[in-house]
């Protein structure tokens, strides 16, 4: 069995990070988002997997590699337009040149892994194996119509959905789904939408199975999304301690500091993760935060939140909270009267000032 696994979009939910930063590559507890798909099919026995990332930007391929630091050989291969998810099974084919193949999107994470899905679709011998998630707001994803415990239809981002379910980023083919891509006509935004392609499916009597994702499952699209996959990521990684943290420091909870990582006279409340690099002087890190390699958090309270790579967080006033800080990123405490707020944001931004 293969893998495809998307890692293009333009990730407008989530700008401006994503102005100058792939989504798929943003960390999620101190890991770029696509290794955990990486790693999730390669668990699951996948010998080869294919990367769909936007012909536009390099990032991907460069970043990612030919697959030597993750055990398992990965091709790289260009979209030339956001076409819709129909149309990167379409250009895949050759890839997957007779296989079956899990199509994993690549900003979705998902505890547990994916190999349960993969038996699950081997046992039941079907064309296509979806899996499930019960949501609070089925209109943004493609929604399954059930009757008997049967899928009879599927409608994307529907006005009026037929059920509670989300069809989840990750599904399961044989060759059938490249004759769907292939006879569908794009929709009214102008794409070969993949609910189609398992609505054709489904009409010229394929067999469609599924699984229901019965832990937590996350589409992380939106910045409040990132933050619970944050958060749910550290509540399962185990506490280490491979930097440094004086005597003056309390620590509660698991709480994980990098190599190269200093803390000094604070309070570390767990889950969290310290990244290579990053000192943290007289502050509180709460739970549910993960920050980068190389950053400077003196004088600050934060907590669940995410702070990518290079950021200072200096004597800033009020707590840190639900934020999501690019690479880089300077918050300093204003000096002097009259106290004032400064601000150079780039297009998107959004600040709450307290």
């Amino acid at each position: 069995m293969k893998a495809l696994i998307t890692s293009g979009g333009r990730g407008t939910r989530l700008r401006p990070i994503t102005h100058t930063k792939n989504k798929h590559l943003i960390p999620v507890a101190n890991k770029p988002m696509l290794h955990y798909a990486i790693e999730a099919v390669r668990d699951a026995g996948v010998t080869e997997i294919g990367i769909i990332y936007s012909a536009d930007s390099d990032e991907v391929p460069r970043r990612i590699g030919d697959g030597s630091a993750f055990g398992i050989p990965i091709t790289h291969i260009a979209q030339d337009a956001p076409l819709g998810l129909a149309h990167v099974v379409k250009i895949s084919e050759s890839f997957i040149d007779g296989d079956s193949f899990i199509f994993y999107l690549g900003d979705n994470m998902i505890v547990g892994g994916v190999g349960r899905f993969v038996e699950e679709f081997e046992r039941c011998g079907s064309n296509c194996h979806l899996t499930l998630a019960a949501v609070r707001d089925p209109e943004r994803f493609g929604v399954p119509e059930m009757c008997d415990g049967r899928i009879i239809g599927i409608e994307e981002k529907p006005a009026a959905p037929k059920s509670k379910y989300a069809v989840a980023g990750i599904y399961l083919y044989d060759q059938s789904i490249f004759e769907a891509a292939n006879a569908i006509a794009p929709s009214a935004r102008g794409e070969l939408e993949i609910s189609d392609a398992h609505q054709w499916l489904i009409d010229h009597g394929k067999v469609v199975t599924y699984s229901e994702i019965t832990g937590w499952w996350k589409d992380t699209g939106k910045p409040i999304d990132l933050l619970e996959a944050n958060r749910l990521v550290l509540d399962h990684m185990p506490a280490r301690v491979d930097g440094s943290i004086d005597e003056d420091t309390v620590v509660s909870g698991n709480v994980i500091i990098e190599a190269g990582a200093s803390v000094r006279h604070s309070v570390l409340r767990g889950p969290c993760i310290i990244g290579a690099g990053t000192v943290v002087e007289d502050s509180f890190v709460g739970p549910f935060t993960s920050i980068a390699e190389d950053c400077h958090v003196r004088g600050s309270e934060i907590d669940y939140s995410i702070v990518l790579r290079g950021c200072q967080i200096l004597d800033v006033g009020p707590r840190i909270e639900g934020s999501l800080l690019g690479d880089e990123v300077e918050l300093v405490g204003a000096e002097g009267r009259p106290r004032v707020n400064r601000f150079m944001l780039s297009d998107q931004s959004r600040v709450e000032v307290a």
